[in-house]
């Protein structure tokens, strides 16, 4: 009886290899204790390892970028900081070296702009972005979040396959943040989503955790946008692809704007100029007194349109007499006409002698200062 159960269970324990062989999976309990060690994955095909590191001259943000990318793929190797005077082909011996086929390499310039190279090594093809709008996981401090290690999901527009350019950059990126299954270092499941979108000529990168089955979603971080400048044929050089008509350097467009600037003050300054040149040297004789504004305003404007009144008839009368012919007549004199004449005539005399004494008050101020 002994004998018939050890081989039964001889039976039992072949039937469950021959399984196991068969589908060339590990089989993994469904409830692990943290202190155990976790079981090496046999099935490891996609053997992809990315080399990220960054040449010298990038600032602060640009690195916790390099290290928020590292965090999000545990595929990666790290290096040191490559010297700028090396020629971009040592990243291909560099990468040798650390045995990678992909490569990801930080380029700054003038501390403020960063490029970022993505390289399929030896071989090629190789792809250069201009990095805008970059926000770190630090600085966005999002609501979402996720297990270190575990696997992405990569969505893409789908205008990346519509143009031939779009189609080769796809590829490239799905071969670099895509998570190879039964990677020592990744988890075995799938928990947030990267998004590609292209947008105004760009790709726009969203990290997204996934909160349910139905599809609800939290960002996490980074963000950043990639704007293509050119693909290349080798790793790192070779012969352009495709280049981005579209694409101005920040350099141009930080002289454009300095240029708007300047152009700005001068027209500013050629106003001020014309206000001057075209400025009277009096004002309104019968507002220039400070006397015009005491009194009763409604008598005021009474006065003034008397005046006004008078000054229309002096007027038709002058015309009256041009028309008439010329005869011996004599004229006739109004007395009452004449004294206002005369009286209208002091009046705006003294208010022009006083326009220019406080022009020579001001004038004799300016030169004591």
């Amino acid at each position: 009886m002994v004998k018939l159960k050890v081989k039964k269970n001889k039976k039992k324990n072949v039937q469950s290899q021959e399984v196991a062989k068969e589908d060339n999976v590990v089989i993994l309990p469904p409830v692990r204790m943290s202190d155990e060690p976790v079981a090496k994955r046999i099935k490891w095909i996609n053997r992809q390892r990315v080399l990220v590191f960054a040449a010298r001259g990038i600032n602060h943000r640009h690195r916790h970028l390099m290290e928020d990318l590292k965090k999000l793929m545990p595929h990666h190797k790290s290096e040191s900081k490559m010297e700028r005077s090396k020629n971009l082909y040592v990243v291909n011996e560099i990468s040798e070296m650390k045995n990678c086929n992909k490569c990801i390499l930080f380029e700054g310039r003038k501390m403020r702009d960063l490029y970022l190279w993505m390289s399929n090594v030896p071989n090629g093809p190789s792809a250069k972005f201009l990095v805008e709008n970059i926000y770190t996981m630090g600085e966005l401090k999002m609501t979402g979040n996720c297990l270190r290690g575990s696997r992405p999901l990569l969505s893409f527009d789908p205008m990346f396959t519509k143009d031939p350019h779009y189609c080769l950059l796809k590829e490239l990126l799905i071969q670099i943040f895509g998570v190879p299954k039964h990677h020592p270092k990744s988890q075995p499941f799938f928990d947030h989503v990267y998004t590609f979108m292209i947008l105004d000529n760009r790709i726009w990168f969203r990290n997204y955790q996934i909160l349910s089955e139905d599809g609800a979603l939290a960002e996490i971080g980074p963000r950043f946008v990639l704007n293509p400048v050119k693909i290349f044929s080798g790793s790192f050089g070779g012969a352009t692809l495709w280049e981005n008509p579209k694409y101005v350097s920040p350099a141009k467009l930080r002289q454009v704007y300095s240029k708007k600037a300047g152009s700005k003050y001068e027209r500013r300054i050629e106003k001020k100029a014309m206000n001057e040149a075209t400025k009277p040297e009096t004002g309104y004789p019968d507002i220039e007194g400070s006397d015009f504004f005491k009194g009763d305003p409604l008598e005021k404007a009474q006065d003034v349109v008397t005046n006004d009144e008078i000054k229309e008839e002096i007027v038709e009368e002058d015309s009256e007499i041009e028309s008439q012919p010329v005869t011996k007549k004599k004229k006739t004199s109004k007395p009452n006409m004449a004294i206002r004449r005369k009286q209208l005539k002091a009046k705006s005399k003294a208010i022009s002698d006083k326009i220019k004494k406080r022009k020579l008050i001001t004038k004799r101020k300016v030169a004591k200062k």
